[in-house]
């Protein structure tokens, strides 16, 4: 049974959403059931559009980061393309959970894109989400495939990495690549799922979860759903904790700790935060590097400070003590402070 309450470019739904949906994770709950209701690339949309209204719909290759629509768009066309009854029969879709060797593109693949269906117009689809997970052996065969049933067939494959894709799959389909969507795009969004679900959220929990998200449109939707269910309310500080991820108050007091204290001082403070905290000395790099473009250092002091900062997280990756690199970062700070006070005297 398809969801009643599906979100519209102008959210302007107001259905109720079933009660066997209540229960399902909200990214599936809110996914979008028709071209209409995605809220994103409208120039690729409109295209396919045209695609499906013409009836020339070639090959398509979507790839991008997670989470920008890519599947959502490639099933609201199967949608509209085939009725509920004939859906199953008319569309193969293989994800990267499936085995997906030369085997299965030899067999069930290609038995699917062979035969023809007698009462039913029009051409049958298949999808191959993940496609970048399939083998070199898998993506030669599956080139005959499409080229020998194009009549009757079309081929939809969906990636993260366009490069993972061999050039002659390439050449056989039209590529869009969906980017990582903007605020403007998921706020609207957002705030529809918080007005279905009646949640408590305030402006700053909205700014959280957009910057967390980085364009994924699900994972706003898990961080969401997520620090609705263990806090009841979705502020800032809520939704740094639920994910994880360091305070922007707790960053700014290890900056400041790391250029005003001595290193000792600065060393057990923050060590002690990430205890408290159960902070990664990872995460305290990659928000720290943020903050560093803000503070008025003068260029060469700033890149020899960078430098250094890669360096600590290129050595916690290769799996070094986490203290000694905490001791590397500090130190990496007071020789800044060292370099500017000499340069200012």
């Amino acid at each position: 049974m398809e969801l009643n309450a599906q979100l519209t470019g102008n959210m302007t739904s107001t259905s109720k959403v079933p009660l066997q949906a209540r229960n399902l994770p909200w990214v599936e709950k809110y996914r979008p059931q028709k071209l209409d209701d995605l809220i994103s690339h409208k120039d690729i949309l409109s295209t396919i559009q045209k695609f499906i209204s013409e009836d020339k719909l070639p090959h398509l290759l979507f790839y991008g980061p997670p989470g920008t629509g890519k599947t959502s768009t490639i099933l609201a066309c199967a949608k509209q393309l085939y009725k509920e009854k004939e859906f199953n029969s008319m569309v193969l879709e293989l994800n990267a959970s499936d085995d997906r060797g030369i085997d299965v593109v030899r067999g069930p693949v290609l038995s699917f894109a062979s035969t023809r269906t007698i009462f039913k117009k029009g051409f049958k689809l298949v999808i191959l989400d993940e496609a970048d997970a399939m083998t070199q052996d898998a993506q030669n065969a599956l080139r005959r495939v499409i080229e020998k049933f194009t009549e009757n067939t079309r081929f939809c494959l969906i990636c993260n990495y366009l490069s993972k894709i061999i050039p002659a799959l390439q050449s056989r389909c039209t590529r869009f690549r969906f980017g990582p969507l903007s605020p403007d795009q998921m706020i609207p969004r957002l705030e529809y799922v918080v007005q279905q679900e009646s949640i408590d959220i305030n402006p700053g929990g909205m700014k959280a979860i957009v910057t967390l998200s980085s364009g994924d449109m699900r994972r706003s939707l898990n961080i969401l759903q997520s620090t609705n269910m263990a806090y009841g309310k979705v502020t800032e500080d809520t939704v740094y904790t639920c994910t994880g991820h360091p305070l922007r108050s707790d960053i700014a007091n290890i900056l400041d700790w790391s250029l005003n204290k001595d290193f000792t001082t600065a060393y057990k403070q923050i060590l002690e935060l990430k205890t408290l905290k159960g902070l990664a000395l990872h995460d305290i790099l990659t928000e720290v590097h943020l903050l560093i473009h803000r503070v008025d250092f003068p260029p060469a002091i700033r890149i020899g400070l960078l430098i250094k900062l890669a360096d600590t997280e290129h050595r916690l990756a290769s799996g070094t003590d986490e203290k000694i690199q905490l001791s590397s970062m500090v130190a990496a700070f007071q020789a800044v402070r060292d370099l500017v006070v000499s340069e200012a005297s």
